[in-house]
Formats: structure tokens, sequence, C-alpha cells
């Protein structure tokens, strides 16, 4: 199975409806050590994604950053092989349920 490209859209900035959630930049460190620890039998590969920074996107990274801003969806946001998973206030159990349902067969 080819790896899973897990990106955290993010800000260093904590969202405003967010108060006391930890930054994107945190979720994005504490994340990887989880998921590789929980899915072994996975491969992963991890990308932070600057929501100020535009420069070099795919125009699906662009649509979502638009949709971010718009404020129809919310940083921090976590796609898998560019599904969106969780955006706003992310829990381990969103990402590990999603990847049980997608990827354990």
């Amino acid at each position: 199975m080819d790896s899973i490209k897990v990106n955290v859209y993010g800000a260093d900035a904590v969202c405003a409806s967010c108060v006391n959630a930890p930054t994107s930049k945190d979720i994005y460190d504490w994340i990887q050590p989880n998921l590789k620890r929980k899915f072994e039998q996975l491969s992963f590969t991890f990308n932070y994604i600057d929501i100020a920074d535009g420069e070099g996107l795919s125009d699906y990274d662009q649509s979502l950053l638009e949709q971010i801003e718009n404020d129809e969806l919310f940083y921090p946001l976590v796609t898998m092989n560019d599904d969106i998973v969780a955006d706003g206030y992310i829990q381990l159990p969103q990402l590990t349920k999603y990847i049980d349902r997608t990827f354990i067969k």
C-alpha cells in the first residue's frame, strides 16, 4: 500500500473559536507519533501547510484555504489522501476511526 498523505493546514495563531485548544503546529507534532504507533502496519507522509503562505500549493490546497478563509472550514484542518477528515477541534478518535474505515481492510 502507498503511504497515506496526511496534511495539516493551520496557522501560528489559535483559531478564534478554538480557545484552549492546541495550535495547528502542536496538532501536527502530536498526531505523527500517535498515528505511527497505533497503525504500525501503515506508512504515513506528514505535511504542514501554513494557511498564511499560499505559495506552491495545488488547486485543491488553494480551494481548502479559501474555504477556511470563508469560515466554511476551520483550522487546524486534517486531510488524508485529500479527503477532509477533521477540522477545528481535532481529536485523535476522529482520525483513528477514519483510518480504520478507510485503510484497514
